[in-house]
């Protein structure tokens, strides 16, 4: 096994597990840390495949609750296709490289977005719907990432835990299979791709269920944060490494935006924490009674 392989082994494991737990989080943690010895065209179509039975699981393990969120979502699922179609095309003829720095920057505000805990519930769902579910075909056929821009979406939308994971579920399994059909329309599965599939197999069926077992031990919104945190200082380096690559930015000054991500994210972890003790201490006066 090659020391890349080894790699990718190790990163989906701990990519599933995040899965397990939250429901969404296997390409936003792998798609960062892979591109840094994989291009998109290798690395996409073995996760968009890997992500169809994924997804069918997750809503499968949800599916009581789908047919209280189906129709709320229909119209994005509807806005997916012609985004597939674009996102597909621009994986087919960007240069790999630049292609990585687009996927970077693309996923860096969004993540810091959705640890900053931004809240704005959409009120017309079904106008509001079909473009965003049009952007996110486009983000999630170049990227194989739309867990944070979808969870994020979906939190403001007022869904218990359950119809949120059955609504992310049913979004995720219609675009991951959009895109599994998109990939073999343009001729994108290859078999450096499919070499990868039976490396990455194993540490999903062995991370979604420890996760799923981890999630009931811990606190689920503090688990996220840390996962964001993590997602946004790897995604900060790709970028800083990529611009300097390209000589976008050049020498050792490419890695200011890597140090920016870690200030302002260790500014958004401190008022996280901040708000959870001022939360627990009401409950702990009210548990002793006082």
């Amino acid at each position: 096994m090659s020391p890349e392989i080894g790699m990718l082994v190790v990163i989906t494991l701990g990519a599933a597990v995040v899965n397990g737990a939250l429901g969404y989080g296997f390409s936003s943690i792998t798609v960062p840390l892979a591109l840094l010895f994989l291009t998109n065209r290798v690395l996409n179509p073995a996760l968009v495949l890997i992500e169809v039975a994924l997804n069918l699981y997750v809503l499968w393990v949800n599916r009581a609750a789908l047919p209280r969120v189906w129709r709320r979502v229909l119209p994005l699922v509807i806005g997916l296709g012609p985004g597939v179609v674009a996102g597909t095309l621009i994986v087919s003829r960007v240069s790999p490289a630049w292609l990585k720095l687009a996927t970077f920057s693309t996923l860096l505000p969004l993540i810091l977005v959705q640890a900053a805990g931004w809240r704005r519930p959409i009120r017309a769902e079904r106008s509001a719907g079909l473009a965003f579910g049009s952007g996110l075909g486009v983000l999630y056929s170049v990227t194989t990432i739309s867990g944070p821009p979808l969870a994020m979406a979906l939190n403001n939308q007022g869904f218990s835990k359950h119809e949120f994971r059955a609504a992310l579920g049913f979004v995720r399994l219609a675009e991951s299979t959009m895109t599994a059909v998109a990939y073999a329309t343009a001729g994108l599965y290859t078999a450096p791709s499919l070499a990868l599939i039976p490396q990455i197999l194993p540490g999903v069926a062995i991370g979604v269920p420890l996760g799923a077992a981890l999630i009931r031990r811990i606190d689920a919104e503090t688990f996220r944060r840390i996962c964001m945190s993590f997602d946004a200082w790897v995604v900060a380096f790709g970028t800083s490494a990529l611009l300097r690559e390209l000589d976008v930015i050049a020498g050792p000054a490419a890695y200011s935006v890597l140090l920016a991500v870690v200030m302002i994210d260790a500014v958004l972890l401190y008022r996280f924490f901040a708000l959870d003790v001022r939360r627990a201490r009401p409950a702990r006066a009210s548990a002793s009674g006082g």
